[in-house]
């Protein structure tokens, strides 16, 4: 069994999306609703969309090695802000963890600065400017 986080945007799926490829790597591919068939069926959307609508993001998928980071755009009036959850990434090494962090809290907010906790050698949490919360960690040997 493998689990994945599935996001949803409010409009700016693509850009959260391209951002995250960025900064974290590995590969992206994304369907828009102009990508989907005409007509009600399977898989297609069942209400009309607005036509600037058609160009945004039906399904999203960054695949990084073995891990799935998934989303789409809302449509109207659908979307909810994120809360009550938080996207942990663990990574490989302080630099590694760093960069990633800095990148992720740029431009959003810092809920817990990035530092050394009891168990791991670093730890950080922080909301990311297209509102998606993050935990980033390196952990210690053993942990």
């Amino acid at each position: 069994m493998k689990l994945a986080a599935y996001l949803f945007f409010d409009g700016n799926c693509a850009e959260a999306m391209r951002y995250y490829a960025k900064h974290l790597g590995g590969k992206l591919e994304i369907m828009t609703y102009a990508d989907a068939p005409e007509g009600a069926g399977e898989g297609c959307p069942d209400t009309p969309l607005p036509p600037e609508w058609r160009g945004k993001v039906m399904h999203a998928c960054l695949t990084i090695g073995d891990e799935l980071l998934m989303a789409s755009d809302a449509p109207p009036p659908h979307f909810l802000k994120p809360q009550g959850f938080s996207v942990a990434i663990t990574l490989d090494d302080e630099d590694q963890t760093e960069r990633v962090f800095n990148a992720l809290a740029d431009g959003g907010t810092t809920t817990m600065p990035l530092g050394e906790t009891f168990w791991a050698k670093r730890f950080g949490m922080c909301v990311d400017r297209f509102g998606i919360a993050w935990m980033a960690s390196c952990q210690k040997e053993g942990a």
